[in-house]
């Protein structure tokens, strides 16, 4: 239904969890991908998973917080496909940690990776598709911990600061970048059964009051979440750009 056939696609945070299964999903649709994170070798474990069912992609190492292996994670892809249309900006980290103990070192990491991580990366990739025509698309992994219409988390502050600006930069780079036709939308997950909500699946209280919370009352699996992905890097979304697609179970509406 949705046919990445001839896209090229890069894919940060992409060694496990969704950014693992936004790779696999893009590429069963017949994206070109790049599975970028901080660790080569598990990004070659998904090159391997792709491979094996005849898709093709490349494993690069990259931390998105540091410009230079940013420009060179854009530099190889440009080598190696010749062109960008798909940027998933997934990368990120979750730490609890109450907010009058949290220091200074802390908050410019989840900074540094969750929201600047996003900048370096949508910058040299939006470099690159305003060269192109067609010209692409940015997709935002951002959360229901994004404020105003999301929902505020106690002992998360920073997690929700990152978030909440990357919904802001959403809207935008959607405005800035709609004239070289680079279409930019975001992504709020609620609850995804993924590792970085190991510290809440693990404990039976925390799980069953935060399920209270969900009408679905189950956690979202990440194939959910990525086939939302899906359909806004294809073509089927063309006249979106801007938004910010809520995924949570009905948890903000409940």
């Amino acid at each position: 239904m949705f046919d990445l056939k001839n896209k090229v696609a890069i894919i940060t945070g992409a060694r496990r969890g969704m950014g693992r299964t936004h790779a696999l999903t893009l590429a069963k649709a017949g994206a070109k991908v790049v599975v970028s994170d901080i660790s080569l070798e598990d990004c070659q474990k998904v090159v391997k998973e792709i491979k094996k069912n005849r898709g093709e992609a490349v494993a690069l190492k990259c931390d998105v917080s540091k410009k230079e292996e940013v420009e060179k994670m854009v530099k190889k892809t440009i080598a190696k496909f010749g062109k960008i249309d798909i940027l998933v900006n997934n990368a990120g980290i979750y730490q609890f940690k109450p907010f009058l103990e949290l220091s200074e070192e802390e908050w410019d990491r989840t900074l540094d990776i969750n929201l600047k991580g996003y900048f370096l990366c949508s910058q040299a990739v939006a470099k690159e598709m305003a060269k192109q025509k067609p010209g692409g698309v940015i997709i935002n992994i951002a959360s229901v911990a994004m404020g105003q219409q999301g929902i505020g988390f106690p002992n998360i502050v920073h997690y929700c600061a990152s978030k909440g600006g990357i919904v802001g930069m959403t809207e935008a780079l959607a405005v800035e970048l709609a004239p070289y036709n680079i279409r930019v939308n975001a992504v709020s997950p609620g609850m995804i059964e993924t590792p970085m909500i190991d510290p809440i699946t693990s404990d039976p209280k925390i799980m069953e009051a935060m399920l209270a919370r969900v009408p679905m009352h189950r956690v979202g699996k990440p194939e959910e979440v990525s086939n939302l992905v899906l359909f806004l890097a294809s073509d089927k979304s063309s006249y979106m750009t801007g938004s910010t697609v809520v995924i949570d179970g009905g948890w903000l509406a409940g």
